[in-house]
């Protein structure tokens, strides 16, 4: 009797123009199963072939039986590579990319077809419905998606990485001198979110890290506080997430934030028998009338109301950290330091800060470099 080969070993047969043929079950990117067809000339070549596909499949190594469209692609990388690994605002923000800007526009090409002329003209035509900064965010996600789909050896390279990015100008923050955060801190001294932006302003907590903030982490009696945890809302739907980059930290606490946190517990201890069975209780710092947490956006909101009320130029919440960074520098605070406050993972971001510094910083700088050659000559 012929000797049968095993389930999922697959089959080599002869064809009528002398050539071998090898059929062998394999992993679809949807999970289901088809037969995936090898050819060569010779029995020891098909047979490699087959080798090949069956080593695939044993791994789960995808092995599409037709080149995937971009329109299956894209959905297949969201749900099954950047959802389970990437945090959900990152997976957020590629989907909407994903579905507005490239399934509309190279959604029927297919992974093997795809070619840097399309990705150019699609990328053109993002920059020209909406804004270069779009356009240059969906290059970012379809390279993204174009090496995975390398890694999963569907195509044997990406096209994606020759074409240029479109070209955006950098966003210049503008930062508040020092007479302007002071004239601010006295605008906000009466509103309830008095204690946060006092945080913001002296430690260069990021909005999400602000709102996220526990009574645990924070210690008034040694001056310390510990940054573990951020509040991001997603669609509606307000949670508990790891910082960025999952970086924790603790960070000495400034003697002018200890007075306003002390008055942030008595109010809220207030506000909580105000409530009574109401009180949603949680361990925030920062909290609604009932205990609930405070969006990022309505501090936002608070920012830009006490900004205007103090008749200073409006600027983001996450500028404010920048003028942390800028008040870092001015005290002559060594940038490894600074960037182990700010929580920066990278040097290089906590330069680009301290490059912020004022004009009049500047000129003293410059006015005691001319002193020191002076006196030299």
């Amino acid at each position: 009797m012929a000797k049968r080969n095993p389930n999922g070993a697959g089959t080599i047969t002869r064809r009528k123009d002398g050539r071998y043929q090898a059929a062998v079950y394999v992993l679809q990117p949807d999970g289901t199963r088809a037969r995936k067809y090898a050819y060569g000339s010779t029995w020891a070549e098909c047979d490699e072939k087959r080798q090949e596909l069956i080593a695939r499949d044993r791994k789960g190594i995808p092995t599409p039986t037709r080149s995937m469209k971009l329109a299956e692609w894209l959905p297949y990388w969201l749900d099954n590579i950047v959802k389970p690994r990437r945090k959900r605002t990152t997976y957020v923000k590629y989907e909407t990319h994903v579905r507005l800007y490239l399934v509309p526009r190279l959604g029927k090409r297919s992974l093997e077809k795809l070619g840097v002329r399309d990705v150019r003209q699609a990328l053109a035509g993002i920059s020209a419905a909406t804004t270069a900064a779009t356009a240059k965010e969906a290059h970012r996600v379809l390279r993204s998606a174009m090496t995975a789909a390398c890694r999963e050896e569907l195509i044997t390279r990406n096209v994606v990485s020759l074409v240029e990015a479109p070209v955006v100008d950098s966003y210049e923050a503008e930062i508040w001198s020092l007479e302007q955060t002071l004239a601010f801190i006295v605008v906000a001294r009466r509103d309830p979110l008095y204690a946060a932006f006092m945080v913001a302003i002296g430690l260069g907590l990021r909005r999400g890290e602000l709102v996220g903030l526990r009574w645990q982490d924070i210690d008034l009696d040694t001056r310390t506080l510990r940054v573990r945890k951020q509040r991001q809302s997603v669609r509606g739907d307000n949670y508990e997430d790891d910082t960025k980059n999952r970086r924790k930290r603790t960070i000495p606490l400034p003697k002018l934030c200890v007075a306003p946190l002390r008055w942030q517990r008595m109010r809220q201890a207030a506000m909580r028998e105000a409530a009574g069975d109401t009180w949603q209780a949680s361990d925030l710092v920062f909290t609604t009338r009932s205990g609930r947490s405070i969006e990022g956006r309505n501090v936002l909101r608070s920012f830009y109301r006490l900004s205007d009320k103090a008749g200073l130029p409006r600027i983001r919440v996450h500028d404010a950290r920048h003028g942390a960074g800028t008040l870092l520098a001015l005290a002559g605070t060594h940038p490894r330091v600074a960037m182990e406050i700010l929580g920066h993972s990278k040097i290089s971001t906590t330069m680009e800060i301290y490059t912020h510094v004022p004009d009049a910083s500047k000129r003293e700088a410059i006015a005691l470099v001319d002193a020191m050659l002076r006196r030299r000559r």
